[in-house]
């Protein structure tokens, strides 16, 4: 039983290795750039849209409107990074139907990747909106005595980013694999299904977190 695809190696030549963590994530990233622009290379205005605008349309305006009932007013900024981010981690989790897949989220190289990507965004995003000085201040807040807690919480929720999904999609697996071994004709569809399911709100959690910490950096958190 593997406990993270880091595991899995396909080529190595020295220290440089090839695992399945490094495929998977690039075969992600491969299926969303061409899905991507198979979907939007003939998008109209028409009455009578394709199926697939009509899909894309939905998820488009569901994320943005999760986005402003955080309190970012103007989700139409924040939507690259926090849509692409949702869509490669639900990918990531609807993939697991796939016999041999290896979910690259089960890899904390993977998750600390993702929650360090957030721990950029959140001062480029805030500094864009307050300024470098405007957003400097925001660590002094409500007090100057503050400041070393307010780095030390930046830093710290970071960590719990990485460690919470990371945790959460290596638990599944293992659990799955462990139940799978025991009982092979009695739990694989409902596990399965149930693992979809974790998947798809981890997924959902690491964005929402992501859209509140950056809310939060640039002052338009919800009252």
């Amino acid at each position: 039983m593997r406990i993270s695809p880091d595991e899995l190696i396909f080529w190595q030549y020295g220290f440089i290795k090839l695992n399945a963590t490094i495929v998977m994530t690039w075969g992600l990233m491969l299926f969303l750039t061409i899905g991507s622009w198979l979907i939007t290379r003939r998008l109209t205005r028409e009455i009578h849209i394709p199926r697939w605008q009509n899909i894309l349309e939905i998820l488009v305006l569901g994320i943005k409107e999760q986005i402003k009932e955080v309190g970012l007013q103007q989700p139409n900024r924040y939507l690259p990074f926090l849509g692409t981010l949702f869509l490669l981690l639900v990918t990531a989790t609807l993939f697991t139907i796939l016999p041999g897949y290896e979910p690259p989220t089960g890899s904390l190289s993977t998750t600390a990747a993702l929650a360090i990507c957030v721990f950029v965004a959140v001062p480029v995003y805030g500094i864009k909106e307050r300024g470098f000085g405007g957003y400097l201040r925001s660590y002094l807040e409500p007090a100057v005595i503050m400041l070393p807690f307010n780095i030390i919480s930046e830093l710290s929720r970071t960590l719990a980013l990485a460690i919470r999904l990371f945790g959460n999609m290596m638990s599944g697996a293992m659990i799955l694999a462990i139940l799978l071994t025991i009982a092979p004709l009695i739990f694989p569809i409902l596990m399965s299904a149930l693992g979809l399911l974790t998947g798809m709100v981890q997924a959902y959690i690491f964005s929402i977190l992501a859209t509140v910490f950056i809310a939060a950096a640039t002052g338009e958190e919800a009252a």
